[in-house]
């Protein structure tokens, strides 16, 4: 594998990459031996960094349904016993419960592995890794890629941060032991018994759920286990869920809860079987989305004021951090409404993730932080973002809303949401394209102060934030720098009719002026 760039495989603090050939200027670069290769660097990272032998490391790996897992799963797992670690082979599965074999009792792992590429095209696939103490962070990643990349054919470890792995030929390593595991059954059973104990219904307390109908969509991904395992057994009728069964090619629709298409499949199951609920994931259940009774989407700026507010009840003034696209209604909502503290920060679930690991930290309260794209994550669980978490939560209310005779959104009955919103992706065609696309947004910034109405927003920590004031615009948008493409996404809200289109007129003459942008999202 001489020349091979192990960087590229680098996607911010996951590994994906190209698994399947056929789609063209897609060359395969997440083989089974470059797998195997991982899972054998994963090892290594552990020596270094828990200070154990190999042999006595525990690692767990999963896979959601992509047609390259299992070849790429035995490969990992292969790289994992051939240094000398016991691995837990538990099939199929979902990120979050990865995780939670770090801290389950009786699995006790020392890290775990998820082979997924979460909405990504059915060729591709990856990496996802964890200890006890959470995913890795970017820098973890480079090393381990590092690790691989040094590497000989047999597994040889010539990395000077483990040399007490060195061996002398793959022939002297004691393979570690390889067992199968059912732990998806063990995490649905813990999602049971949190809505179980939290509801404590005075009458039907083992089916707190009975008398729902609750359907949901997996997008032939991983959550199909969730109608079987954790709404049956609550008492929920399941009738009108869909697209549970895995499948790697994803007929039905992107396995995505920000996919129009996917939302409005699950939208319509809601109507049509006259359901009280509609839950989406997307592949590898790390994100969700949800459905009101009238089939109206929980999703974006509503899904997080409805976990705002759930998480404000129990720890009331706490911040809520969540990324930068967030609307002024939010915080509107979050600050004057609920109480709470509304902290937005950068785009990237891992971005809002460590942010308010480091505010706890550093004394500030707070419980919550949450992506529009779905990534939630609660302190009290971990700050692991997890789909079925999330949703569990929201269906804890919807219980108590029942026997309380009211509704699950009336806690977010005074939110105020935008009259309309848009995204455009304007293309950066230059090879440098972050410190061009760094250039674009100071271009940007002096054009605006040049607006008497338009005031760049304090406390952004990404790219340039500007409220519009004008009684024809009434809004805001957001210019940023994407954090693996080449490509600034604009951002538009506005409170009345056609003010988005008045803020896109505006920022035309200054956008249109700069040279290497391809601005046919604006048409």
């Amino acid at each position: 594998m001489q020349n091979f760039d192990w960087r590229k495989l680098q996607n911010g603090s996951d590994i994906r990459g190209v698994a399947l050939a056929g789609v063209p200027d897609e060359p395969v670069n997440l083989t089974p031996e470059v797998a195997q290769r991982l899972g054998n660097a994963f090892v290594a990272w552990l020596v270094s960094k828990l200070g154990k032998a190999a042999k006595d490391l525990r690692l767990a790996i999963g896979r959601d349904s992509r047609l390259s897992g299992p070849v790429l799963m035995q490969a990992v797992v292969d790289g994992i016993a051939a240094a000398g670690s016991s691995v837990y082979d538990l099939g199929m599965a979902s990120t979050p419960a990865m995780f939670m074999t770090t801290v389950t009792p009786g699995f006790d792992c020392d890290g775990a592995i998820m082979l997924t590429a979460s909405h990504l095209p059915f060729n591709r696939n990856g990496l996802k890794f964890f200890t006890a103490a959470g995913g890795l962070d970017k820098s973890d990643i480079r090393a381990i890629l590092t690790l691989a990349e040094g590497l000989s054919r047999d597994l040889e470890v010539v990395s000077k941060d483990v040399e007490s792995l060195a061996i002398e030929n793959a022939a002297s390593v004691t393979i570690g032991q390889i067992r199968e595991r059912d732990f998806i059954s063990v995490y649905a059973e813990q999602l049971v018994e949190k809505i179980r104990t939290t509801v404590n219904h005075p009458e039907q307390f083992e089916q707190p759920l009975k008398g729902l109908k609750i359907v949901v969509d997996a997008g032939n991904g991983a959550g199909g286990f969730y109608a079987s395992k954790v709404l049956e057994p609550l008492g929920a009728d399941t009738t009108g869920s869909q697209f549970l069964e895995p499948d790697g090619l994803f007929p039905n629709h992107i396995p995505n809860p920000e996919d129009a298409v996917a939302m409005a499949s699950i939208c319509r199951a809601v109507i049509d079987h006259q359901a009280d609920f509609g839950i989406i994931f997307d592949t590898d259940v790390d994100r969700a989305a949800a459905v009101d009774h009238l089939g109206q989407e929980l999703n974006r700026n509503r899904l997080i004021a409805l976990i705002s507010a759930i998480a404000l009840q129990s720890h009331p003034a706490s911040t809520i951090v969540t990324d930068s696209i967030t609307s002024d209604g939010l915080t509107q909502f979050i600050e004057q409404d609920l109480g709470g503290k509304h902290h937005r920060f950068q785009r990237g679930y891992k971005n809002v993730i460590t942010e308010a690991m480091r505010l706890n930290q550093a004394g500030e309260s707070c419980e919550l932080a949450i992506e529009t794209s779905g990534h939630g994550a609660m302190r009290e669980n971990y700050f692991l973002d997890d789909g079925a978490y999330l949703i569990s939560k929201l269906l804890i209310e919807l219980a108590k809303a029942k026997q309380a005779g009211r509704s699950l959104t009336d806690l977010i009955a005074t939110l105020k949401e935008p009259v309309e919103s848009r995204e455009i992706r304007i293309k950066i065609e230059r090879e440098e394209f972050k410190t061009y696309g760094e250039q674009v947004i100071a271009q940007l910034q002096a054009f605006v102060q040049l607006q008497p109405d338009w005031t760049i927003v304090p406390k952004n920590y990404e790219g340039i934030r500007v409220a519009c004031r004008s009684p024809e615009e009434e809004g805001w948008f957001l210019l940023r720098l994407s954090l693996h493409d080449p490509v600034l996404p604009l951002n538009i809200e506005s409170n009345v009719s056609g003010g988005v289109a008045q803020i896109g007129d505006r920022l035309w003459p200054c956008l249109s002026a700069i040279e290497c942008l391809d601005l046919s999202g604006f048409a």
